[in-house]
């Protein structure tokens, strides 16, 4: 139970990503400018780099410590997370599709985060 802890900040946001993607397609702003800028697929990736960063976060301060290959399970993990949404969209939710760009877009950001946790993050917790 004491373990829970330390992946909170991280469950939280998974709920909260779990939130803003099956939102009804109704409910999300619409703007030519946004779809040609594809602010969607910015969103999606920053949104997947803050959930490898938080559950990375997580794993480092429960075990003191990360591989790099659990930073890339972990990153796998949440691409998976992604695909699973869009799907979630695609059968449950009104107004919303499935898109294989958003899926990149998940999977991309989810490998910058462990990336950035890999460079960054290591050398902050160290501190």
């Amino acid at each position: 139970m004491r373990m829970i802890r330390y992946y909170l900040p991280a469950m939280g946001w998974i709920i909260l990503i779990l939130f803003l993607c099956t939102m009804p397609g109704s409910s999300l702003p619409s703007s030519s400018l946004f779809d040609q800028l594809h602010v969607d697929k910015i969103v999606h990736f920053f949104l997947f780099g803050g959930t490898v960063i938080l559950l990375a976060y997580g794993y480092y301060r429960q075990r003191q410590g990360i591989s790099g290959w659990a930073l890339l399970a972990i990153a796998l993990v949440a691409g998976l997370y992604g695909l699973i949404i869009e799907f979630i969209q695609k059968y449950f939710t009104v107004n919303r599709s499935f898109e294989i760009m958003d899926v990149a877009a998940d999977t991309a950001g989810a490998l910058m985060g462990a990336l950035i946790f890999q460079v960054i993050g290591k050398r902050v917790l160290k501190k």
